[in-house]
């Protein structure tokens, strides 16, 4: 036997031993249901005039008797994220102020109007619903005798973090590491702040590693220039899968800018941070104009061998191990696509690790070859090592200067964008909507093959005036996307020059839509909880058919490769590669068919009410020759 496959052997034992006893037992189970279970998003807000703290409940019915599935605090209302198992479950939420768990007369209420049918979707957005002082005895009904004690820690974006609790220590980001679900429906996945928002100052997103917690950022948010940053933390169950924490991370900040509306932003990464951030860049970047330097400290580009050699032997799997395995799909494919334009990359590494037969050059976690993968290096702006192992570099004063010296010089300014005013109303009177609308701004090109993908802005359904970006000059064509309304202007052709403020009016009027994409059913390991999936650009469509109280309605796909949801945004019913898209609807209940060469056809049902969204999922189709899913390990 060779040493280094005898060295091999010997770090799966030590695993193996690492694993012993309930942790072994809460990894497998932990593992298998992040592979099976799905994660539902939405916001709550509340009619009238009360501010505190929120529980959103999950609930569903086991052996004739209601039980809570997931349950979370919200510090205020805003967004949630739920994760439960297959099944049928209620959603409902109450004020909390004096904290008893239960909704109380004087705190508000709500209710999900329909219930949220589970069954492998991984991933239902747009579940957001009201609460009112007037529904306290509705919610109160609803729950289960004997709930469960409420939660203590927020997940709702915001919340400050203080780096010296339990939450945020390093023996929690070890827990998450090796029980991520666990953590998860404890902690959830948040963007953290260290101190309440000021709009003068520049924010920095820092996100850690494997094992990681907001403590590994001490370093660098002590030594800020306080007067011109503003530390930011997202911190994440790191043994979760990648691909579905990248996707909590674009969710948390998409919130973020939707409340604080930030004009500028810096992410930092370390290790395996850098992967996570990189995948949500490449899938959502665009609706980021914001951002300006990525910055990535030792990051394993190429992986990491042992983790598939863990894939492959261990009894018990950490899911992020999967994205680290160097010939899996998601490091596969994370150099497929450019990062957006607007984004500057800069790749810093270390080599304070040494060398042995049994282990490359490294910074004494990751390899020197991993940090240094051929495609990363093309990418970056700037590359630059360090004498520091794979800890101290974040403790290190030349790593925190070189990082505030980028900072400095890529401060966004008025020369190369501008911002927006859109003013919103409502056509019946109302005053606000639940959800958030798009303004989709697609750069106008002399070439028209040669498309820039648009720019994708969030904006709350609120009316009066919203202020945007900063964003790049140029001509656009501009819509507005509002699920549940029809969004009107004078203007759908912009020029966005230097030395003009631009001003534009939106009128919202209620109407009914539905819209979506269609994505291949596969294994669970390719698409776990939370996960994004783009749309399917390799199937060929037939027909979409959507039957109900409008009609009749049948869509021949146009066919265009995209992996961008934003295809799926349309202001007429319209079918485009894998997105669909139909509108003007009455109220009422409406059966949508879709029919693909080579699959099985999908029949499913949904609830159209205008001026409220509908709930959104990927529609996944089943090829006729798949018999059933890839079962998890």
């Amino acid at each position: 036997m060779r040493y280094t496959t005898r060295c091999h052997l010997a770090v799966l034992l030590v695993l193996q031993l690492a694993l012993a006893g309930c942790t072994f037992f809460q990894l497998r189970s932990d593992s298998r249901e992040l592979y099976s279970a799905t994660v539902l998003t939405g916001r709550v807000w509340v009619t009238e005039d009360w501010a505190g703290p929120v529980v959103v409940v999950a609930t569903t019915s086991s052996a004739g008797r209601t039980v809570i599935a997931h349950q979370v605090l919200l510090h205020e209302p805003g967004s949630y994220e739920l994760i439960v198992p297959d099944g049928t479950y209620t959603l409902l939420a109450y004020g909390d102020r004096d904290r008893d768990g239960l909704p109380d007369a004087g705190e508000p209420a709500g209710l999900l109007p329909a219930h949220v049918n589970v069954e492998g979707t991984r991933l239902v957005s747009l579940l957001d619903f009201p609460l009112s002082l007037s529904m306290t005895k509705e919610v109160q009904r609803a729950l289960p005798t004997h709930a469960a004690a409420p939660p203590v820690h927020s997940t709702q974006i915001a919340a400050i973090a203080d780096l010296d609790t339990a939450p945020f220590s390093a023996e929690s980001g070890r827990r998450g590491y090796w029980s991520p679900l666990e953590w998860f429906r404890s902690l959830g996945g948040n963007i953290y702040f260290l101190e309440p928002y000021d709009p003068s100052r520049t924010p920095v997103l820092f996100v850690h590693g494997a094992a990681g917690s907001a403590q590994d950022w001490r370093y660098f948010v002590e030594n800020l220039d306080r007067s011109r940053y503003q530390g930011w933390i997202f911190q994440y169950p790191s043994g979760a899968p990648l691909e579905s924490m990248s996707h909590l991370l674009y969710w948390k900040l998409l919130n973020v800018q939707a409340r604080f509306r930030f004009e500028r932003l810096h992410v930092v990464a370390h290790s395996m941070g850098g992967l996570v951030a990189r995948r949500f860049l490449l899938d959502h970047g665009n609706q980021f104009p914001q951002i300006g330097q990525f910055v990535t400290i030792s990051t394993p580009w190429s992986g990491e061998a042992l983790a598939a050699l863990g894939v492959e032997h261990s009894p018990a799997v950490v899911p992020s191990w999967r994205g680290l395995q160097p010939e899996g799909t998601f490091l596969k494919h994370m150099f497929d696509r450019s990062l957006p334009p607007h984004i500057s990359h800069t790749l810093l590494f270390g080599h304070r690790g040494g060398y042995s037969m049994a282990r490359p050059t490294s910074d004494g976690t990751v390899t020197l070859a991993s940090q240094l993968r051929p495609e990363a290096q093309r990418e970056a702006h700037l590359m630059m090592g360090f004498d520091e192992d794979h800890d101290s570099i974040l403790a290190s004063a030349q790593v925190l200067a070189v990082v505030s010296g980028l900072l400095d010089s890529n401060d966004m300014d008025g020369e190369v964008a501008v911002r927006l005013q859109v003013e919103l109303s409502f056509a019946d009177g109302r005053s606000s909507a639940p959800g958030l609308a798009t303004l989709v701004l697609q750069p106008v090109t002399v070439n028209p093959f040669e498309r820039s993908p648009p720019l994708l802005l969030p904006v709350p359904v609120v009316s009066g005036v919203h202020h945007l970006g900063p964003i790049p000059v140029g001509e656009y064509e501009m819509s507005l996307i509002a699920p549940g309304f029809r969004g009107t202007s004078r203007e759908n052709h912009v020029r966005l020059a230097l030395g003009r403020a631009l001003h534009l009016a939106f009128e919202l009027a209620p109407e009914g839509s539905l819209s979506g994409y269609v994505v291949s059913e596969s294994d669970k390991v390719t698409h776990p909880a939370g996960s994004y999936r783009p749309p399917e650009h390799t199937m060929e469509l037939e027909r979409i058919v959507l039957d109900g109280p409008s009609g009749r309605r049948v869509l021949t796909p146009l066919l265009q490769h995209t992996r961008s949801t934003a295809a799926c945004l349309s202001t007429h019913d319209e079918a485009v590669g894998a997105c669909f898209s139909f509108v003007d609807l009455s109220a009422g209940d409406y059966e949508l068919t879709i029919v693909a060469r080579g699959y099985e056809p999908h029949v499913s049902r949904h609830r159209i009410e205008p001026g409220a969204p509908t709930a959104t999922t990927a529609v996944a189709l089943r090829r006729r020759d798949q018999g059933g899913y890839i079962e998890s390990p």
